[in-house]
């Protein structure tokens, strides 16, 4: 199929091309390993805890992934990409991290009045997060 991508945070929506897209599968399908993910979880402001909401694996478990350095499963490996990719989105579209940052925490009106680091939890979460950046990147407010 293909090599898996070399996965820093700086992969984003609008650099993937169709070649990437085979990456980032050969990538899921391998597993992301632990020392990956934590490269990631230091550049994106989330805890341990959220981690653990969003990917809905226990804080144990994290510890215990971390100490074998072992490789999360496809389904989860999926979802550290994708909340990877909203959040490179995310910063291309506020340009400042903590402008970002900020977005993440207030309370949204036009997502039904709940935080937007909420709906990290579910690929349609993720979806909806990636559509409303699109729209304020575009000037579209709700």
């Amino acid at each position: 199929m293909g090599k898996a991508l070399k996965i820093n945070s700086g992969i984003n929506y609008s650099l993937i091309d169709d070649r990437d897209v085979f990456m980032l599968i050969t990538t899921v399908r391998e597993g992301i390993k632990y020392a990956t993910f934590q490269n990631i979880a230091n550049k994106i402001p989330f805890s341990i805890g959220e981690w653990s909401e969003f990917l809905h694996l226990s804080e144990r478990t994290f510890q215990r992934y971390k100490k074998e350095q072992r490789k999360f499963d496809p389904l989860h490996s999926e979802k550290i990409l994708e909340i990877t990719l909203v959040y490179n989105k995310g910063m291309e579209v506020f340009g400042e991290k903590e402008d970002f940052d900020a977005w993440l925490e207030a309370k949204n009106v036009a997502l039904g009045g709940i935080r937007p680091k909420e709906l990290l939890d579910s690929t349609f979460g993720i979806g909806l997060l990636r559509d409303e950046l699109t729209r304020i990147e575009h000037g579209v407010l709700a």
